[in-house]
């Protein structure tokens, strides 16, 4: 049985989730006995369950669950899970660690990438720019007009973020270019030298928070305690006229009480790259003329997804080697 100290004594049989560039297979084709998924059609339930029987490491993506009772149809050989991301709410991390399973992911990757689309929803959501690319492309534009979709500025105005880590962080560096004032709320405070720098006031109450942001703009990982954190309450407790940004998980928010605010006004905006049940997007949405809806492309640049890639093989070698890997996901029974 494959352990930490001890290298794997053959060519690691992994098997991937999800077509993925093609630097990176051709490289996993050269390592590894690796089976890939060209066709990137995605793993049915039957199809994880016959992978996990067979092969020492799995790579899956967000659209996997791999879950406890999965885990329980696995052989003897999986020892690894090398999930292609830095999310991984999507494994059950406790069963993993009971079964021995390492987990490892690919943080610090889509940084950048997730911040820039989070920030161009931070100014499209106030600015409206939604509405008017649709009424462009609808031919119904009849020229420039005073009072014509008028929206916010930006400059002055508070972007309250929930979860300062490295995206909530590189978001606001970005904003402060935008003369967005920075409060944020996360589970304790940031290094005063960093808040400096970012000129962000920690908030310790998110209810507190909600009633002083303009834009409210999400950043925290998906867990039993995040799940719908924003819900018609909190929701209430935001300013009229604020405007949501979500570009973590969509559980983070009780959809149906987004729209009802929507559909309402209380909000006047939202901006979103994550839903409750992707791929699936609630059509109440599609009708409200000043929501952003992207498809989950945060993340989607090839830099990013390549590098996420390499860094798949690097803790995949490194663990077929014997040593522990540099992106294992620690849990209390690691």
């Amino acid at each position: 049985m494959p352990a930490l100290g001890k290298p794997l004594g053959h060519t690691p049989r992994v098997i991937v989730t999800r077509h993925l560039m093609p630097e990176v297979e051709l490289r996993m084709a050269e390592l590894f006995h690796a089976e890939l998924n060209t066709f990137d059609e995605p793993f049915s339930r039957e199809t994880l369950i016959d992978a996990i029987s067979r092969c020492d490491v799995l790579v899956p993506t967000v659209t996997d669950r791999i879950d406890a009772d999965l885990l329980d149809r696995a052989g003897p050989d999986l020892k690894l899970i090398a999930n292609f991301g830095a999310g991984t709410d999507h494994i059950d991390l406790a069963a993993a660690a009971a079964r021995k399973i390492i987990v490892t992911n690919t943080p610090g990757v889509f940084t950048d990438d997730t911040a820039d689309i989070a920030m161009q929803m931070i100014i499209g959501i106030p600015r409206r720019v939604r509405e008017g690319v649709a009424l462009v492309r609808r031919g119904e534009w009849g020229g420039w007009a005073p009072s014509e979709l008028l929206g916010r500025k930006l400059s002055g105005k508070i972007l309250g973020i929930v979860g300062m880590g490295r995206i909530g962080q590189a978001v606001a560096y970005r904003a402060r270019a935008f003369g967005l004032r920075i409060a944020y709320h996360n589970r304790k405070p940031l290094p005063e030298a960093l808040e400096n720098m970012l000129d962000a006031r920690y908030v310790p109450s998110l209810d507190e928070l909600l009633g002083q942001a303009d834009i409210l703009s999400l950043h925290c990982p998906a867990s039993p305690q995040t799940r719908h954190m924003i819900d018609a309450r909190r929701i209430e407790l935001m300013r009229e006229g604020a405007c949501l940004i979500n570009t973590a998980r969509g559980d983070l928010v009780d959809q149906d009480a987004m729209i009802a605010a929507l559909e309402a006004g209380r909000l006047a905006g939202a901006g979103l790259d994550v839903y409750p049940d992707e791929p699936n997007v609630d059509p109440r949405l599609l009708a409200i003329p000043n929501v952003m809806t992207l498809p989950h492309i945060g993340s989607a640049t090839r830099e990013g997804r390549e590098e996420s890639g390499m860094k798949v093989i690097a803790n995949i070698r490194i663990w077929a080697d014997g040593h522990r890997p540099p992106d294992q996901v620690l849990t209390g029974l690691s």
